[in-house]
């Protein structure tokens, strides 16, 4: 009996350990990123029609009938392909559209039985026929744009591409998540050229600025000179009225003693003026009754009256001083002034002028040294080398005088035959006899004297480079011939 148990208690366990290990078979789970599509059996599928042969699982699991049913995945991620794209506008202008396209299988069950469709087994394709799809309607849509609307507004040609695109790409299962156009490239130049007249008119404008900015910059600091020379000019004007002051004051300081000296003065005659009209009072008194006191009131009206007439003649003198002097210290000091500045100015001037004709005097004098320097030195290379000259040729005749005397013949030599051949030049006729004989006896007297000629040659060239003989040398350039005969003479020939 407990064998029979043990036995059925472990049938039991193999049979559950067999269960679970069935139902792992049978049991499939799909990721969030993928979905399942089971294949083998009719199904009904929510969104879809019935009687597809395909079954639809996404973010859950499932079980699937070994053998009988095919599980394969579809990848609901994120892909991308880029778009390099040849275009032409509206205008004909080439241009080359490069962006990018993120796109995804659809979630619902619709775009996944779609992409399944056609993408279940060529996953790896999906990029390439998205591109193609966007590619042939990139073009189209930039055939019907100009180049100033594409670059103005992208948002519109991104827009136009997507809406395009969206039915076909709802057919094929999949959605875009994102299109975005990187760059426009024109081959032709045509958008640099467009942004050149931008370009110019920035920079136009910027110059424009910088030279307001600049004329305004020198407005100012003209302006801050003008204020800085008003500015001197007030300062000096006012130190010239202080100055003023300060002589007036001074010069009414040395008034003041004799001033003050003059009013006691004054002041003493007025007193002893007085007593005298108290005298006079009191004499006038003691003689009221007398015929003097209307002549005596008479001399001292007049006397009262010369008094006040020599007071104002006196007021009046005394303020033409005092004007007269301010007037001459004032000038005084002007005119102090105005020759201290002249002196300042000419002092400069000479300085100025005595610096320029120094630094003159010695840029003469050094121009004239290094002229006379430079002649001296020429004349010297000079005489060297016609020192070094006449050294070689005595010390070439001394070796080998015979070599010398033939090479200056060589050089020489056309002249002495020019020589020789001008005593036949007055000849008008010449006979000749015996023929060919006499020809022949006529050049046979040619070469003796041109062998005589060439012996006294070299005889004049030995003495001339003689020592102590210089004086007494001949021009090489041809040899003593005899006179020539008169002309018109016919000269025999062979003793005829």
């Amino acid at each position: 009996m407990p064998m029979f148990v043990g036995v059925v208690a472990g049938a039991a366990v193999v049979a559950v350990l067999l269960l679970i290990g069935v139902f792992k078979m049978m049991w499939r789970v799909a990721e969030p990123n993928e979905a399942l599509v089971i294949s083998g059996s009719t199904h009904r599928t929510e969104g879809l029609e019935e009687g597809m042969g395909f079954r639809i699982v996404t973010g859950r699991g499932t079980l699937v009938l070994p053998g009988v049913q095919v599980v394969r995945k579809l990848s609901l991620d994120l892909n991308e392909t880029e778009l390099h794209v040849d275009c032409v506008t509206h205008q004909g202008i080439p241009l080359k559209v490069r962006g990018v396209v993120i796109f995804k299988v659809g979630d619902d069950f619709v775009s996944i039985a779609n992409a399944a469709r056609r993408f279940l087994d060529q996953q790896k394709l999906m990029s390439e026929r998205v591109h193609n799809v966007f590619a042939g309607h990139l073009r189209s849509i930039v055939g019907g744009l100009t180049v100033e609307d594409m670059i103005r507004d992208r948002e519109k040609l991104t827009g136009q591409t997507r809406a395009a695109c969206g039915t076909e790409m709802e057919k094929l299962g999949l959605i875009v998540d994102s299109l975005q156009i990187h760059e426009i490239e024109d081959p032709t130049g045509y958008i640099q050229n467009l942004a050149m007249p931008h370009a110019a008119a920035v920079q136009r404008d910027a110059r424009i600025a910088q030279a307001e900015a600049n004329r305004l910059a020198t407005e100012a600091e003209q302006a801050s000179f003008a204020r800085m020379a008003e500015a001197t000019r007030d300062s000096e004007i006012l130190q010239a009225g202080y100055q003023a002051q300060r002589d007036k004051a001074a010069a009414s300081a040395r008034q003041a003693g004799p001033l003050a000296e003059a009013g006691a003065r004054q002041e003493v005659v007025v007193q002893e003026t007085r007593v005298a009209e108290l005298e006079a009072h009191r004499r006038e008194q003691q003689l009221q009754a007398d015929v003097r006191k209307p002549a005596d009131a008479k001399a001292y009206e007049k006397r009262t009256l010369a008094e006040a007439e020599r007071d104002a003649r006196i007021s009046a003198a005394q303020a033409k001083a005092r004007e007269t002097e301010l007037a001459a210290a004032a000038e005084a000091t002007r005119v102090k002034a105005a020759a201290g500045a002249e002196a300042e100015a000419t002092k400069s001037r000479g300085a100025a002028t005595a610096a320029a004709t120094r630094a003159t005097g010695e840029a003469e004098a050094a121009a004239a040294q290094a002229k006379g320097l430079a002649q001296a030195e020429a004349a010297r290379a000079k005489g060297l080398a016609e020192a070094e000259a006449i050294k070689a040729r005595a010390a070439a005749l001394a070796e080998n005088q015979e070599a010398v005397v033939a090479q200056q013949l060589a050089e020489n030599w056309p002249e002495i035959v020019r020589a020789g051949a001008s005593a036949f030049g007055s000849v008008d006729n010449m006979v000749l006899l015996n023929g060919a004989d006499g020809m022949s006896e006529l050049f046979a007297k040619a070469l003796t004297m041109g062998g005589t000629g060439l012996g006294l040659a070299r005889q004049l060239l030995a003495s001339m480079n003689q020592p102590g003989t210089a004086e007494q040398t001949a021009p090489l350039n041809g040899v003593p011939t005899p006179p020539p005969p008169p002309a018109g003479r016919k000269v025999p020939v062979d003793g005829v």
